[in-house]
């Protein structure tokens, strides 16, 4: 905690790794501490999954404030890669409200995958297994599928998009 640069620590670590991993997830508590800071020193971009309630939404623009802190003292490529709303159950009204304004003032930054209130993925990590293990069957493991899908394709998107600028030419 008192060593020099503590904040980069992460970063250094990971660049030991040099190109032996093409994507590292580092995930987070959702507290804003000296490991996310050191996440968000690290990182080219931050998914943040969001509760479709009113307090998640207090939550984050203390983030959202942390991200723009980051990115003009440590890291200034730090990117917004997403939200991703999670624990949503679609018979709530204040969780379609809370969606749409997320929708609203986020636009193509709101992911479409939706991760549902599922009681299997709040059984897994009792169990000691991811949900693809627990009950790969289930609503929130599909969900998770789904935005591994999401996220990969939005990876190669910006490559397909250049590559077919370049045939264009």
């Amino acid at each position: 905690m008192d060593k020099l640069a503590r904040e980069s620590r992460l970063k250094e670590h990971i660049a030991k790794l040099g190109d032996q991993y093409q994507t590292v997830l580092i995930d987070c508590p959702p507290s804003l501490h000296l490991l996310t800071i050191n996440a968000l020193t690290a990182a080219h971009s931050v998914l943040i999954p969001i509760q479709c309630e009113y307090f998640a939404l207090e939550g984050l623009t203390s983030l959202l404030d942390t991200i723009k802190a980051v990115r003009q003292r440590l890291n200034p490529t730090l990117e917004i890669e997403g939200l991703l709303r999670t624990m949503y159950d679609v018979r709530n009204n204040l969780a379609n409200d809370v969606s749409a304004q997320l929708s609203k003032h986020f636009g193509d930054k709101l992911l479409r995958s939706i991760i549902p209130r599922n009681i299997r993925l709040a059984e897994a990590p009792s169990h000691g297994q991811p949900i693809n293990l627990y009950d790969r069957e289930s609503r929130g493991a599909i969900a998770y599928l789904g935005l591994a899908g999401e996220m990969l394709r939005r990876e190669r998107a910006p490559a397909s998009a250049q590559l077919n600028s370049a045939q264009l030419n």
